[in-house]
């Protein structure tokens, strides 16, 4: 133990990692002192634990370096130092997967296993099973069955779990342990109790009826183990769920009584366990609800940290089903907010944000801002997420957080940070116009002394979008011109963009935004000069529909696609000019939003987004010919035309585009004894239709998901492209060798399977396209451009206007504007703003006025530039 001690003076100078700057080679040379003789204790075991550390460190061991290691490794069990003869051990289990011949070591391993040294036998029986297989595993078979039942709980224990790792590979042998498990479940160690139980249950998992048998047992007796108790609860559960999802409950479950039976369990662990079972069964009442909230109310007062963490984040889960059963709690949640642990006062903070009623929202905010500045970037975060989610609750109090919000980016902070709280006013800007005027002048004065060039680009896009349609346009052009004169060239090209929106938007700043955007073709950066002059010349011809196409609507593609599509006809004959329209329109996708609030791990990079039309547009690409269609238009979710327990399963995706539909048809042959060959899909035809081709699939082996396409054209007559067509599939199908996979013979027969009809609806044809300004979009679409189709329906299907609402918008298949997706509580009336793509870049604008009477009774205005598209609307409605 002498190797472990350490120096006063070694203490004082601090926590430095000894192991910083290890070099692999220079540590594998090392092990050449594991030969000599004799063996010096306290130098291997340094070495072990260099190796131990690399290896850890994620460090890459070759074959050939880790079998050298392991085998010099061997050479140390003639030593008795315990601490050495430990490491040893954790190397084994560590170089194992890697080296080579590691089953060499077997006997030594099984000698110190049943041998009289209680700190061997442990970890002996560990770094044998890892090296252990199939096939050698019945050589010690007896040995374990011994060492499961040992009076020594480590020996035990070690055993035990041991035997659970090797269930995965070798589960057949482990089986016929269950009744030492069962044994070792009765110990009066805690650890060997609770591994026993998991053993057993793992063992008798696949069959349900003894898993019950088992559960109902260990109900009635009185385990000892807190470990123990707490996985009988898990396991309860499950069962409970699953007799839910069957329909077999039982009103008066003996499971159920036990879970609440463990809510008066004198130990703490115990006892929170089961309130958070009753929390996230789908079967507990109200009354049931409150008790496990009352006793996750009482840990809130605990003096242990782990326990107020789990009670508050338990609750926090409560608050986004059932916020009315947290309310009882909010004032031992606002004492929380003080809370020396960060994690404790910021998970109560995120639960009272969703439990307050719209009347705390002001005393709340107060009670944070104290609290904020006293944490860190990655809390801060959680924090604002928690407001963005108050934002869209209580709408009218958007000025209470948005003063808020600017305080919080006035003071320091990262990128991520500042990042979160201007999504958070983006939000609240796109979703209430009220908030607009006060959001914007915020993000201007942030943009003032904004350090990450990332954001002050994002918020000069959004005051050029939304700038123009502001009560006083004019006032915001100071602040982005002085991005022109300050900042580096990336801002400063997009303050070019942006003054331009407000030249092509605003005819009256047109002479100012021509004389800066004049000087701005001075600037020392090209692209800053090149805009400027591209803005200045398009602005000077002073044509409205120049400036739609070219400054205030002009459609970004997808990057990506795009440089995909160039490389490809670069690499082509160059016979004809490269066409544009092929390549799919960029949509912006919308982050997923998470209701649980975690704390947040940065070591984790984004993966980028993208919509679904970029990851098909790649995989439709592989068809010949497919870019005479023009670029994709939508591309519909997946739709299964088979029950998934079929011999044959197939799914149907719709990819939409101008004038055209292809059919994307993904099956899967789950019939291991069959491989089918030319699989296609025959389309029976509506009027109008017309099949261009259909591209079978050649092979459908076992297993593997293949697609087939059939290319249909639209028919002229928009009102005929609503329809349905039948469907079948068919293919060749030959005998094979269901382990090889390989036909019996060349010959096989036709066959055929029935699908499910699928059909083109108007949601298929439109492709949503949010509309930033739609109050002001909805006004200059009054023109003769556009036409306008209106009519007046009762809803006789919905009840509420809410379920009115989420019926039009998956119907039509529109993007909502301004939150008008969300109806307020208690309303009678409501109107509903959405809009959209029409396939062949048809926009469309729709207007639902909503009221309740005997039903919902609506009055659709349809805006259009395609009488037809909207003739189609209002009558599809109908």
């Amino acid at each position: 133990m002498s190797s472990f001690k350490r120096d006063k003076k070694e203490e004082e100078e601090g926590g430095s990692n000894p192991f910083t700057n290890l070099e692999k080679t220079s540590v594998l040379q090392e092990t050449r002192m594991f030969n000599e003789t004799p063996v010096n204790a306290r130098k291997c075991t340094h070495i072990l634990t260099k190796i131990l550390y690399l290896i850890n460190q994620g460090e890459q061991l070759g074959s050939r370096e880790a079998t050298e290691c392991f085998f010099a490794m061997t050479k140390l069990f003639q030593s008795k130092d315990v601490i050495m003869r430990r490491m040893v051990y954790l190397g084994i289990k560590e170089l194992s997967p890697i080296a080579e011949d590691v089953i060499i070591v077997t006997s030594s391993l099984t000698k110190d296993m049943t041998g009289k040294e209680d700190l061997y036998r442990a970890p002996a029986i560990r770094a044998l099973c890892s090296i252990t297989d199939n096939t050698m595993l019945q050589a010690v078979e007896r040995y374990m069955k011994q060492c499961i039942v040992d009076r020594n709980a480590p020996v035990s224990s070690g055993a035990l779990v041991s035997a659970l790792h090797l269930a995965s590979t070798a589960g057949d042998v482990v089986k016929r342990w269950a009744n030492e498990a069962q044994e070792a479940l009765n110990s009066d160690n805690i650890m060997v109790q609770y591994h026993g139980l998991g053993l057993l249950y793992h063992i008798r998992k696949a069959d349900r009826l003894a898993v019950t048998k088992l559960v109902n047992k260990l109900t009635k007796q009185n385990l000892k183990s807190p470990y123990a108790v707490c996985f009988l609860i898990r396991i309860a559960c499950k069962i409970i769920e699953e007799e839910d999802a069957a329909g077999n409950s039982n009103a008066e479950s003996p499971l159920f009584d036990f879970v609440e039976s463990c809510l008066r369990n004198k130990s703490e662990m115990v006892v929170y366990e089961a309130a958070h079972a009753f929390v996230n069964l789908k079967r507990t009442n109200p009354r049931e609800l409150s008790t496990a909230v009352s006793i996750l109310q009482l840990f809130c007062g605990s003096s242990k940290a782990t326990l107020r963490f789990a009670a508050v984040r338990t609750m926090n889960k409560v608050a986004m089903l059932h916020p009315p059963a947290v309310n009882v709690c909010n004032l031992d949640l606002e004492g929380l907010i003080a809370d020396s642990n960060r994690s404790v006062a910021t998970l109560a903070i995120t639960t009272l944000l969703k439990t307050g009623a719209e009347s705390s929202v002001e005393r709340l905010m107060k009670q944070i801002a104290t609290f904020v500045a006293e944490i860190s970037d990655e809390f801060k975060v959680v924090v604002v997420q928690a407001i963005r989610a108050l934002c869209s609750k209580f709408p009218r109090k958007h000025g209470v957080m948005m003063n808020f919000l600017s305080g919080m980016l006035r003071e320091e902070g990262g990128l991520e940070y500042k990042t979160s709280i201007v999504d958070t006013i983006i939000l609240i800007i796109e979703e209430n116009p009220e908030a607009k005027e006060s959001g914007l002048s915020h993000l201007c004065e942030f943009i003032e002394d904004c350090e990450h060039t990332s954001l002050a680009v994002r918020i000069l896009h959004l005051l050029g979008k939304e700038g123009p349609y502001s009560k006083l346009p004019s006032r915001y052009i100071r602040f982005i011109y002085n991005r022109v004169i300050l900042e580096n060239a990336t801002v400063r090209a997009a303050a070019v963009a942006a003054i331009a929106q407000f030249g092509a938007s605003c005819p009256d700043l047109l002479p100012n935004v021509l004389v800066l955007l004049n000087r701005c073709q001075m600037d020392s950066d090209d692209e800053v000069r090149d805009r400027a002059t591209y803005y200045y010349t398009i602005l000077c011809k002073s044509n409205p529909e120049l400036n739609k196409s070219y400054i205030t609507e002009n459609g970004m593609v997808s990057l990506p696609l795009l440089e995909k599509s160039l490389k490809e006809h670069l690499n082509g004959p160059l016979t004809e000019k490269f066409d544009i329209s092929i390549v799919p329109k960029s949509q912006t996708v919308q982050p997923e939003v998470t209701d649980e609030v975690m704390i947040m791990n940065n070591a984790v990079p984004k993966i980028p987004r993208i919509t679904r039309e970029e990851a098909n547009t790649e995989k439709l690409l592989q068809i010949p010919g497919i870019h005479r269609l023009g670029a994709l238009h939508k591309s519909s979710p997946p739709v299964q035309l088979t029950e998934s327990e079929t011999e044959y399963t197939v799914s149907c995706i719709k990819h939409c585009f101008g004038h055209h539909v292809v059919f994307q048809f993904d099956c899967v042959n789950t019939l291991s004894d069959q491989l089918l060959e030319n699989v296609r899909v025959d389309l029976v035809l509506p009027d109008g239709f017309v099949t261009r081709a259909v591209i079978p699939c050649p092979k459908l082996p076992y297993g593997e998901k293949e697609a087939t396409y059939v290319i249909v054209e639209f028919p002229p007559d928009l009102p005929n492209s609503i329809a349905a067509f039948g469907a079948t599939l068919r293919f060749i199908v030959k005998d094979c060798d269901p382990t090889t996979g390989l036909p019996d013979s060349d010959e096989g027969y036709d066959d055929e399977y029935m699908l499910e009809d699928i059909e083109i609806t108007v949601a298929d044809q439109i492709q949503k396209v949010k509309k930033q300004n739609f109050n002001a979009a909805w006004d200059s679409a009054d023109t003769e451009e556009w036409v306008e189709a209106e009519d007046t329906f009762v809803l006789s299907t919905v009840s509420s206007l809410q379920e009115a609402v989420n019926t039009i918008l998956k119907f039509l298949g529109l993007a909502p504007a301004n939150l008008s997706e969300k109806v307020a509580d208690g309303a009678h009336t409501h109107q509903l703003l959405c809009s959209g793509t029409f396939r062949g870049d048809v926009e469309v604008m729709v207007r639902a006025k909503l009221a309740v009477s005997d039903g919902v009774t609506m009055h659709l205005t349809v805006r259009s530039t395609d009488s037809d598209v909207a003739e189609l609307i209002t009558s599809a409605v109908g």
